[in-house]
């Protein structure tokens, strides 16, 4: 289809940040469209982490609960269609077509005005391109995932009645601040009057700017510990896990949740705590049965994600050292027999993350790492990744590509093993795409079959050897690194400090 080759032309030749960032482009261009954003009410979520997978929970719930409901979340797996959503189902090449078309007129139409002082970047335009998408499909309620940060992002154009803020961590300070005081101070931007607030951040500095900024702005806060109580859940085994949530509005026992992680536990706990909220609102009733029947039926690829049996087989878009450490965590509690000397990671990042401790924080899981380079323009270079890797493990295979990785990777599990392909969402899609069969959309720009992850997976693959790996690299060296005591002993500290193993 030419048209939507040309449409993802358009957006990936946008800029990706603002001279002057700030919520005022958007809402000039949306003003432009007819206001689609204060078409139906939403649940507005932002966080270091978890901000996803929480917007995902709270858009199947709604959607049970009967309401036509959309779903915008960033960045995508594999297909710039995933952002938007409209009950459950991605958006199609023509809506994208046709949405984008109205979006550039609306653009130009601003700019006849001289109401614009720059060009919208690409999440300006694909934020206004999904509002306006939910206006003409008729979507009464959403979930909207924050870009990045809060105050000045894109979908800050809204006034939603709850706001959420799942944790907080030092992340993209450059542009969020040096200290997790700014970092909060951003993302409680979302905060508006006569709006409620829940959060999973723990004490410290940043949970106390973010009560500060609740309190100045009238927003009462509901937080994970205090007024949002995860009673209790379990490792669970590869098909989920059971929660039972407590808040001020109600008691849920022994919810089924497919999504694995303790950390995906407390997503749920805020997401049930949201809700609940956005009923006393907004006045939209959200049943006990819809809130059981949504979370059970949620789902969000390249999470913890199984995909794989023999050997067991993960995938998850972990891309921070707090994260990385929790997804390291979960699978130790899915399965305690499995031996680091046995197991693999099959590990890229992008060049800004923190590479060493991610590395040092996978080498407690396993002892051998497969590296490759990932397709994008911010990928961190190969010799980089080589260079941080064999500082955590004991040994390292460089490949060429993620298919190649992928096999290399399976060739060095033992029976005792397991492996683990980590280090963001761009390493994610990467090996979804070649697992499943699915073509990106981007950079080539083809959507030959339109297929997504959102639909049911294919029977997991099974273990085979690959060609290019000859006995001796495939052999699997039992001597830890020098640098994996200290790991270990961070790693032991730092779960001690939590109180639990993620």
């Amino acid at each position: 289809m030419k048209e939507f080759q040309e449409a993802l032309s358009y957006l990936w030749g946008l800029k990706r940040l603002g001279t002057r960032p700030g919520p005022e482009t958007t809402a000039a261009v949306l003003k432009a469209l007819g206001d689609p954003h204060r078409s139906f009410r939403a649940i507005h979520i932002t966080g270091s982490k978890g901000k996803g997978s929480t917007a995902a929970m709270c858009a199947a719930v709604l959607q049970e609960a009967g309401y036509r409901t959309g779903l915008y979340t960033s960045p995508h797996l594999l297909s710039f269609r995933e952002r938007a959503r409209v009950d459950g189902e991605m958006a199609t090449p023509e809506d994208l077509v046709v949405g984008l078309r109205r979006v550039r007129d609306a653009v130009a139409k601003v700019r006849r005005k001289g109401l614009l002082d720059r060009d919208p970047t690409f999440f300006e335009v694909t934020t206004a391109w999904a509002f306006d998408l939910f206006h003409r499909r008729g979507v009464e309620v959403a979930a909207i995932e924050v870009g990045l940060g809060g105050r000045l992002d894109s979908t800050n154009v809204l006034q939603a009645p709850v706001a959420v803020v799942t944790t907080l961590e030092l992340e993209h300070t450059e542009l969020l601040g040096p200290t997790l005081q700014d970092v909060a101070r951003e993302k409680s931007g979302i905060f508006h009057p006569k709006a409620w607030g829940v959060t999973g951040a723990t004490q410290g500095p940043g949970l106390e700017e973010l009560r500060h900024q609740a309190f100045r702005q009238g927003v009462p806060l509901w937080e994970l510990g205090r007024e949002v109580r995860l009673l209790a859940s379990g490792a669970g085994d590869d098909r989920g896990q059971l929660v039972s949530i407590e808040t001020p509005a109600g008691r849920f026992e022994d919810l089924r949740l497919p999504l694995l992680g303790a950390f995906q536990a407390r997503n749920a706990a805020l997401a049930v705590a949201a809700l609940q909220l956005f009923s006393r609102g907004t006045g939209l009733s959200v049943p006990p049965e819809a809130v059981r029947r949504g979370l059970a039926r949620t789902r969000w690829p390249g999470r913890l994600e199984r995909v794989g049996a023999r050997p067991p087989t993960y995938v998850d878009a972990a891309h921070t050292p707090e994260s990385t450490s929790e997804v390291v965590a979960a699978l130790r509690a899915l399965h305690p027999q499995v031996l680091p000397e046995e197991s693999t990671v099959l590990f890229s990042c992008l060049a800004d993350k923190h590479v060493r401790e991610m590395l040092a924080e996978l080498s407690v899981l396993a002892h051998q790492a497969v590296v490759f380079p990932l397709s994008a323009e911010r990928a961190l270079p190969i010799k980089d990744l080589n260079i941080a890797a064999r500082a955590a493990f004991s040994k390292v295979i460089v490949a060429p590509n993620a298919r190649d990785a992928l096999s290399m990777a399976r060739a060095t599990v033992g029976d005792r093993g397991l492996l683990l392909a980590v280090g963001g969402v761009y390493l994610a899609g990467a090996v979804l795409s070649d697992m499943r069969g699915i073509p990106p959309e981007g950079p080539d720009l083809s959507d030959p079959v339109g297929r997504s992850l959102w639909e049911e997976p294919r029977t997991a693959p099974s273990r085979k050897t690959p060609r290019a790996v000859s006995p001796a690299r495939a052999a699997s060296p039992r001597a830890p690194p020098a640098g994996r005591s200290k790991a270990v002993a961070r790693r032991r500290s730092s779960d001690s400090a939590r109180g639990s193993p993620g």
